[in-house]
């Protein structure tokens, strides 16, 4: 391959989450801009590569009242607060041919559902109904993606946390003929946050004793319990549940992360791990990859910004691999360094050659340049972090 031919070659950022094939590895959390085939469609037609559907509950539901939903306006942007309580059209509208082929169209992306029922008799019930429509009426769902990390159901605890209700929940799951059997092919688990190591090793013991059954792992949920306060009326800017919602957006990044990484060092090698929370750009997603995900899902971002979050995405990790060299994710998955005086002496340099480059840009009055910065920043922060991996080789 001539050096011309190398420098238009488009590194690869397919993937597979339990045997299941994505053109891209960013797709879509469940929850914003997902409660309609019409919403679901503009997924589809982005880069995002898959599809996965609204947590669907047994009937149908209108949530919370409002105003159920916050986001930070300030420079930063770094939060968003919702207390939706599940708004969605019911699971026999997810599972419908109509939905899922008009959610797709002709893309031929997976189409997943989410399930969060409100107790183990509704989940039941519901991956009945999955498996029928799987079995005789031929629906394409790909996977099902059980939801026991929701902490926006006023009344109801989150499962993730309660393990013995969780182990539980699992077993029953796990030993229904539907999903021993494969019928459901592709059974994956949303986990809510941890934040002790008990914790992790807990949550990691109850979903490995069903590996072969569960394929993946979805982690991080929205981190319960936060509050926003409106300082000119007094009040929580949430309505219901005493303004008390799940805490999503960069603030949770870290959280993620963390999550990823423990739960990729714990989990059984078979069990794929997904990455959520707080991703807003290909950076975001590298770091994802590089704790372990096979996959990133995007939410905050993607109900802020809308699907064309994931076209910007793809193409700011693709950059940021072309820079660095990878063809494909598996090049750095799972493959964070440990620190060491090195790293972090390369790591100021980086810094201080990318200040250097972005003064220019930043001391003009031109606010179109603020593109130019961010567009700027990606390239130049990819090919020193190139440097970078290339010394510490």
């Amino acid at each position: 391959m001539s050096t011309k031919e190398k420098e238009k070659a488009v590194p690869s950022i397919s993937t597979t989450i339990a045997g299941i094939p994505l053109e891209t590895c960013v797709y879509n959390a469940s929850g914003p801009r997902t409660g309609t085939y019409s919403a679901m469609n503009k997924i589809a037609l982005s880069r995002s590569g898959a599809v996965l559907s609204k947590s669907a509950t047994s009937n149908s539901q209108t949530g919370n009242p409002l105003p159920r939903t916050w986001h930070d306006r300030s420079k930063q942007r770094c939060a968003s607060l919702n207390s939706e309580g599940l708004p969605n059209a019911g699971i026999d509208y997810y599972i419908s041919n109509e939905t899922i082929s008009e959610s797709v169209g002709e893309t031929g992306k997976p189409y997943m559902i989410s399930i969060s029922g409100y107790s183990l008799i509704d989940n039941l019930q519901m991956i009945e109904k999955i498996r029928s429509a799987i079995i005789d009426k031929g629906a394409k769902i790909a996977a099902l993606e059980l939801n026991l990390a929701c902490p926006n159901v006023i009344g109801k605890p989150i499962i993730g946390y309660d393990f013995s209700q969780m182990e539980h929940v699992l077993d029953t799951i796990c030993h229904l003929p539907c999903i021993e059997n494969s019928e459901i092919k592709v059974l994956g688990v949303k986990l809510p946050p941890y934040f002790d190591g008990p914790h992790f090793e807990a949550a990691s013991q109850i979903v490995n004793k069903h590996k072969g059954l569960i394929k993946f792992v979805a982690t991080i949920n929205t981190i319960g319990n936060a509050l926003a306060i409106d300082t000119n009326a007094e009040m929580p800017m949430i309505s219901s549940n005493g303004g008390f919602a799940g805490l999503s957006g960069p603030a949770v990044k870290y959280t993620a992360l963390a999550n990823v990484r423990r739960m990729r060092e714990l989990l059984d090698p078979s069990i794929s791990v997904v990455g959520v929370g707080g991703v807003k750009d290909g950076s975001d997603v590298f770091e994802m990859i590089l704790c372990g995900a096979s996959a990133v899902q995007v939410g905050t971002c993607h109900w802020i910004e809308g699907p064309t979050c994931f076209d910007r995405i793809c193409a700011e990790l693709q950059s940021i691999m072309k820079e660095k060299g990878y063809k494909s994710i598996d090049d750095f998955k799972g493959k964070l360094k440990s620190w060491s005086k090195e790293g972090a002496a390369a790591s100021r340099e980086v810094k201080k050659v990318t200040e250097t480059c972005l003064t220019p840009i930043r001391n003009s009055t031109n606010d179109v340049n603020l593109k130019q910065e961010r567009d700027l920043l990606i390239y130049v922060s990819a090919f020193l972090m190139a440097v970078v991996a290339f010394l510490l080789v």
